[in-house]
């Protein structure tokens, strides 16, 4: 698809939601990297298997702050033991919303919000509704979308998209829709779904994003070279597990034993 073919479709999208009332919700936080940040910077470091343990989640945050991520990535049950870990540091503590299928209802998902909220998370990604982009119910990815990032107030919300499911008009539509609905982040992938970020939807996603917004790649990156190709094609963050492996690698030797690799990401 080409770059004029994906603003086409933006238009399209955009009047559609326009014409139903759905109007375009600005986003008023910092969702880019600066250009000079170091490697860290960009990592969203991660640990969603369903079997991982308290200490699991503890040597996470421990490596975190290490390494200097921007995050730490987990499940809600794991929020308060991370936000408790991270006391006092710059990482942020984010957690999966309607996580990995995405087909909780709205109302569902804004109490995940709320309850996240209160037990210290500071990002939120969420999956949209990926059957309803598939029926071409633009207005439910939009409504959907909208509840949660309101729910959010000021914080980050990532919408993912989980780009394996889709063809690349529904792609183009539901990430227009998501930043027509206020969010601040275009991800592509669960890391739990049939394939992970690709270049090309990374490249699609910051023509979309625009200048202000970010994106973010995640799914099947574990080594530094596919890193730097997914920065290169304009992801602001990247979700993975292997976090150490790849910044060691980036240092020029072999990283840690990495214990939050295995599963999804």
């Amino acid at each position: 698809m080409t770059e004029q073919d994906i603003r086409t479709l933006m238009n399209e999208t955009q009047a559609t939601l326009n014409d139903g009332g759905r109007p375009a919700i600005e986003f008023s936080g910092e969702a880019r990297i600066p250009a000079n940040a170091p490697l860290a910077a960009y990592f969203d470091h991660t640990l969603l298997k369903p079997e991982a343990t308290a200490d699991q989640y503890r040597t996470l945050c421990e490596q975190a702050r290490e390494y200097g991520t921007r995050s730490v990535c987990v499940p809600p049950d794991r929020v308060a033991l991370c936000a408790t870990e991270l006391a006092g540091s710059a990482v942020e503590v984010c957690t999966v919303i309607g996580f990995p299928l995405g087909y909780h209802t709205s109302s569902a998902k804004v109490t995940e919000v709320e309850m996240a909220a209160s037990s210290g998370a500071t990002e939120f990604d969420m999956v949209i509704p990926i059957g309803k982009m598939r029926d071409g119910n633009v207005e439910a990815i939009y409504d959907d979308v909208r509840a949660v990032v309101a729910a959010a107030g000021s914080q980050i919300v990532k919408v993912i998209l989980e780009t394996a499911l889709l063809d690349d008009r529904q792609k183009v539509a539901a990430a227009t829709a998501a930043m027509h609905a206020g969010a601040a982040i275009l991800k592509t992938s669960t890391g739990f779904s049939s394939a992970g970020a690709t270049v090309e939807d990374l490249r699609m996603f910051r023509t979309i994003a625009g200048a202000r917004r970010g994106v973010k790649a995640a799914g099947g990156i574990r080594n530094l070279t596919f890193a730097r190709a997914c920065i290169d094609a304009g992801a602001d963050r990247i979700g993975a597990s292997a976090t150490g492996a790849i910044l060691a690698e980036a240092a020029g030797h072999s990283g840690p034993s990495d214990t939050t690799e295995g599963g999804g990401y």
